[in-house]
């Protein structure tokens, strides 16, 4: 390639500079004259070319109909697309007699041709970008799917990532308040997915109908919303980045934790360690234009966004109450009562007329029933005979000095089911103390005999320590003054026999 480049070189330059006749440089090369007029027409050897496209007899009167079929695909879901190979079987159905490679090297040549071209996009300070993505991680020992929040800023590209059991209200609400917290303030301008979530419908490309939890979200935070038009995620193709790089390299390989929680505390302390990442073309870290984001930012809320889904309803007469395809129990005395749930990402609340009457770690899986226990030995007073039997009570897992307070309880009452009932007023007194804390005093009263419960209450009760009182003279100076003189026993001896001896 070398001695070809030089060859050309010296022609060019001893016709075109020396002024040396063509005649004699054919004469002294052997090559034809054409190869010589070509040699001065370029600078560099220009390849073969052809004058005009070559023939495709087998694959040319197919090419309309493979662009027909691309071109219908562009409104088909991205999976369910036609593969070259596909293509091909079709066509040879229609009677193409070519091979696979032809197909394959048009399928490729009109893809090029038709692909979108994208522009950029200037992304300006306190601008956000949102969006969920998904990724298996091993919790509690089970491998499953959890669903993350992605919040993006990209003028600065810091990021952050909170992960959940579902995609839903209560966790777009949740995602937002934490992603807040971190960058220390709200955007300006933040862009979504048209999510079900979010829009309740679509009206127009540009436009869509709020739903009632996003503009709550909206109304307290007071940010400006933009959603892409449908299937153009091109427009905010920065957190889309962003989500398959967190999950190719802060979830790769699969993380093993004890919860969510611990999750995302790992996920965090991930993010805040990328702000000291300088990206390609950024003058400094991400933290130093992370800066100027939040300069752009509106200040946060003095009132805290409260991220729960309300609802009210009625407890049945189980005691339970029915929210979000799950059963949670409260109180026996809250039966039949009208009950507002308030629906957290990690916890439900039942409140009854403002009170808090009951609290449930929440389950996002369906058809489950969650009792207390303590929320039914109230009515296992009325109903002593229910004892053995009460399904609330099987996940009350007691010490067996229970069963030997219960045993002695039996044996020392007269009247039958006294000793169960007095029984279950000792267990009532799980609902002020702790389990530990009784089972200490339960401990205490067999070791001395004391079975009741009024006597196992006393043992729960705090006794103050006590230590004799002490005069102190300081801060009294008069009574520093006084001197107290010793006591004189001689008066004593007169009453004593005479000789002194008693």
């Amino acid at each position: 390639m070398y001695r070809e480049m030089k060859n050309w070189a010296d022609i060019r330059f001893q016709i075109l500079r020396e002024e040396k006749s063509k005649r004699s440089v054919l004469r002294e090369t052997g090559m034809h004259w054409t190869t010589l007029e070509k040699i001065l027409q370029h600078s560099e050897p220009p390849g073969y070319r052809l004058s005009k496209a070559r023939q495709k007899p087998k694959i040319g009167p197919f090419l309309d109909r493979v662009a027909d079929i691309l071109e219908h695909d562009k409104q088909i879901p991205k999976k369910q697309r036609h593969t070259a190979k596909r293509i091909y079987e079709r066509i040879k159905e229609e009677g193409y007699q070519g091979k696979y490679t032809q197909v394959k090297e048009a399928v490729s040549r009109i893809m090029r041709h038709t692909r979108e071209v994208f522009m950029p996009l200037v992304h300006r300070p306190g601008e956000a970008q949102v969006d969920f993505g998904e990724a298996l991680a091993k919790v509690s020992g089970v491998l499953r799917k959890v669903y993350f929040l992605v919040m993006v800023l990209p003028y600065s590209d810091a990021f952050f990532v909170v992960a959940f059991d579902r995609e839903c209200t209560e966790t777009w609400w949740e995602g937002h308040v934490r992603a807040f917290e971190f960058f220390d303030g709200v955007p300006t301008r933040i862009t979504y997915d048209n999510s079900r979530v979010l829009t309740s419908q679509i009206i127009c490309s540009r436009g869509s109908e709020l739903t009632k939890g996003f503009l709550h979200l909206k109304s307290h935070y007071l940010f400006d919303h933009h959603f892409c038009r449908v299937r153009r995620a091109n427009e905010k193709g920065v957190v889309e980045g962003v989500v398959k790089y967190v999950r190719l390299n802060f979830l790769v390989p699969v993380p093993q934790v004890r919860d969510l929680e611990e999750l995302n505390e790992r996920l965090v302390q991930m993010c805040r360690d990328d702000l000291a990442r300088r990206l390609r073309g950024k003058s400094g870290p991400k933290a130093d234009l992370l800066v100027e984001d939040q300069a752009a930012f509106h200040s946060l809320p003095p009132i805290p966004f409260d991220a729960c889904r309300i609802r009210t309803t009625i407890a049945n007469s189980l005691s339970l109450v029915r929210f979000d395809a799950n059963d949670y129990s409260v109180p026996v005395r809250y039966a039949h009562h009208f009950i507002t749930v308030k629906g957290y990402v990690d916890r439900v609340l039942l409140c009854c007329e403002e009170e808090k009457v009951a609290e449930h770690k929440r389950s996002w899986d369906k058809e489950g029933v969650f009792f207390k226990p303590v929320h039914y030995l109230a009515l296992l007073e009325r109903k002593p005979g229910a004892l053995n039997h009460a399904l609330p009570l099987t996940e009350l897992h007691l010490p067996e000095c229970f069963d030997t307070l219960h045993r002695r309880l039996q044996a020392k009452e007269e009247r039958q089911g006294e000793g169960t009932r007095e029984y279950i007023r000792v267990l009532r007194l799980l609902e002020d103390h702790s389990l530990s804390k009784l089972t200490q005093a339960v401990q205490k009263g067999i070791q001395i005999g004391a079975h009741t419960r009024d006597a196992i209450a006393q043992f729960l009760i705090p006794q103050p320590s006590w230590s004799p009182p002490t005069f102190r003279l300081d801060g009294r100076e008069l009574l520093q003054l006084v001197r107290v003189a010793g006591p004189d026993i001689a008066a004593y001896r007169t009453l004593l026999p005479s000789g002194g001896v008693p």
